[in-house]
């Protein structure tokens, strides 16, 4: 079973590898960005155009169930290309986005840090057993691990096809691990606290490559209920960008 069955064009089925770990009737932002980042790539496409920046706000819970996925362009330049996105289910509209897409052109890259370790296979854990989501991915820690508090690195892949019949992108494997920085990097414990995110801004400088996806999350809480996680992404080849999340705290 994938995550999502395509119903229609636009209109998707979710299924039980969507679910949160806050409520198993809500989905985690993971496969609702990497739906995102799957309809953003039919919108307009242009060869040479690439995903630098998708920015996501959460106006609600995404509930498993039927969802419409609607697309727009914003700005279609030559060079630069903004699109809008969001996502509804249930007569409410739950998330709203905005990507930018930059034309490629050969330019002198900085050095990229080296990517962390890899690590071998590892046992089942929370993380892998407590809800859809964390059943329907692979998680490897090569810092911190399930449960801990403090930062974070961890290697993800998939198990699930995103869309039913569909093969997955880089840059969709990308946007499922992404939204997954808060998790990893426990800053309270997640049976006295909640530390929900409102939004998700990943920025890439260049596009990501393979199946495992790498992050490498620290969470900041302040005094009064809100909370900054900040991650680096990376592929097998090195460092690709960042992914920001700020948070809703309070106590369960």
């Amino acid at each position: 079973m994938a995550m999502y069955t395509r119903l229609a064009p636009g209109r998707y089925r979710a299924s039980e590898h969507t679910q949160g770990p806050w409520d198993p009737a809500s989905q985690h932002l993971g496969p609702v960005t990497a739906l995102l980042v799957h309809e953003l790539a039919l919108t307009a496409p242009r060869p040479g155009l690439e995903l630098a920046r998708l920015a996501v706000d959460v106006l609600g819970p995404v509930p498993v169930t039927d969802l419409d996925v609607r697309t727009d362009v914003v700005r279609d330049g030559k060079r630069v290309q903004c699109l809008s996105a969001s996502v509804s289910g249930g007569g409410r509209e739950h998330v709203r986005a905005t990507a930018w897409r930059i034309r490629e052109s050969p330019t002198p890259a900085t050095p990229a840090a080296a990517p962390p370790p890899l690590p071998g296979p590892q046992g089942d854990s929370w993380i892998s057993t407590g809800f859809g989501y964390g059943r329907a991915t692979e998680w490897r820690f090569a810092r911190g691990g399930p449960g801990e508090t403090g930062p974070a690195t961890a290697w993800g892949r998939s198990r699930v096809a995103l869309v039913e019949g569909e093969e997955i992108t880089p840059a969709e494997r990308l946007a499922l691990f992404a939204d997954s920085g808060n998790g990893i990097s426990l800053a309270l414990g997640f049976d006295t606290h909640l530390f929900v995110n409102v939004d998700l801004t990943i920025s890439l400088f260049r596009a990501p490559a393979g199946e495992w996806i790498c992050l490498d999350a620290a969470t900041a809480i302040g005094p009064s209920g809100r909370g900054l996680t900040r991650s680096t992404l990376y592929d097998l080849d090195g460092e690709v960008g960042t992914a920001t999340q700020t948070l809703f705290v309070a106590p369960r």
